[in-house]
């Protein structure tokens, strides 16, 4: 906190001031003062505000809202929504304002789900950006790190998301690419070849770029692939 109080600037707002404290972590895990363990992220670097900055507009424009709904057969379980305004969210609100505005739900969340989707964008405003799943199959995601754990929810339907903003579409796409290298590791027993990489990652840049119609590094300012690319070959 001496460090943190040393560098700290007036006009900073919370993206600055949380980045600093990752920079001076990651400073002092470097000089031995910090133990973590796994080190996975061990010397990728710290993103720069104007990256959280592209990264949060492409998820969630400004005058929109983000939503999660979890259901369990008794209906909405619980829900989330924040809406952006500016270089924040003004509003942060439970299910609570929503539950009366859901009307006779169907029992199948998969159709009710649009109910939901509907009072967010009448109460607060409209969606950048929708998560809707069940409650058990939501708390079994948060834990599993397989790779293509959450491409695989959506493909089936065990996940919904709607809209789906460019920004979830390149997270999906990246972690398609793990499963695919972490496949090929299956099938050849032992370690995928770091030279074979690139053609892993270029054609999953190249189908994001065929659907957003835009270069991943130039929409967020940052390429997630690259980043995926040193991951591995560690």
């Amino acid at each position: 906190m001496e460090r943190f109080g040393a560098r700290a600037r007036r006009g900073d707002d919370l993206t600055v001031n949380a980045l600093t404290l990752a920079t001076i972590a990651r400073e002092m895990i470097h000089e031995g003062a910090i133990g973590t363990w796994p080190q996975r992220l061990r010397g990728l670097p710290v993103p720069t505000p104007p990256m959280v900055h592209r990264t949060l507009d492409a998820l969630c424009p400004d005058g929109h809202a983000i939503v999660l709904g979890l259901f369990d057969p008794d209906g909405l379980h619980t829900s989330f929504v924040a809406r952006r305004r500016g270089g924040g969210f003004d509003v942060v609100a439970g299910p609570d304002e929503l539950r009366p505005a859901l009307g006779l739900l169907s029992g199948d969340w998969r159709r009710d789900y649009r109910h939901l989707a509907r009072a967010v964008e009448d109460r607060y405003a409209p969606l950048g950006f929708g998560c809707f799943a069940e409650l058990g199959t939501f708390r079994a995601l948060q834990t599993d790190s397989r790779p293509g754990a959450w491409g695989r929810a959506v493909a089936v339907r065990d996940l919904l998301i709607s809209p789906m903003p460019v920004g979830v579409g390149i997270g999906l796409g990246v972690d398609g690419a793990r499963y695919a290298i972490q496949s090929l590791k299956v099938l050849t027993g032992r370690i995928f070849p770091a030279g074979a990489l690139g053609p892993v990652l270029d054609a999953t840049r190249a189908g994001i770029a065929r659907v957003t119609g835009r270069d991943i590094g130039a929409l967020l300012g940052f390429d997630p692939l690259a980043v995926l690319r040193a991951l591995l070959e560690r």
